[in-house]
């Protein structure tokens, strides 16, 4: 198969370089270059198989990519799983020492043996952990605002900020 010789291009006045060219560099028109370009028959069904084998992988491609990051996802999940399972069976064994049951029992339920006298103590607090004295309360009505929504705001963020009294350890 013979290609058709392409015509000879006419000399062109070249403009003034705009921005982003480089002088001396030829311009190129792309009606004469896709004018050269011949499609035989093989080159079509070639080309309509690459975009028919694309239009059908692709799909394939995006599931394959889907389903490997359920699976890492979900092997995620197994891991932390298994973590769970190993604490909890760490505490089991604790629960199983007796001197741990004894420990807990003390602590969490306060019990004593026969014969111990156990005294608990009321504010015990450290004094830089105690709330700060709050001002008297005055004896003038004031009017509340209207607009109660910045209010409401300005009082649960006050109450999450607000520094609990720990106790003393």
């Amino acid at each position: 198969m013979t290609r058709r010789p392409v015509p000879p291009s006419r000399p062109r006045t070249q403009p003034a370089p705009a921005a982003g060219r480089t002088p001396g560099r030829p311009q190129v028109d792309v009606r004469e270059w896709a004018s050269g370009i011949r499609l035989s028959g093989f080159m079509v069904i070639m080309l309509s198989l690459v975009v028919l084998g694309a239009w059908v992988l692709v799909p394939t491609l995006g599931t394959y990519i889907d389903q490997r990051q359920k699976i890492a996802a979900l092997e995620a999940s197994v891991q932390v799983s298994q973590e769970r399972i190993e604490a909890l069976e760490q505490e089991r064994d604790r629960w199983a020492d007796p001197a741990y049951i004894t420990t807990q029992a003390r602590e969490r339920l306060y019990y004593v043996k026969p014969g111990e006298v156990v005294y608990l103590v009321d504010n015990d607090l450290d004094p830089a952990s105690l709330p700060q004295e709050q001002a008297p309360v005055s004896d003038e009505l004031k009017e509340t605002p209207a607009d109660w929504m910045p209010q409401l705001l300005r009082s649960v963020a006050g109450a999450g900020l607000a520094q609990n009294a720990a106790p003393a350890e």
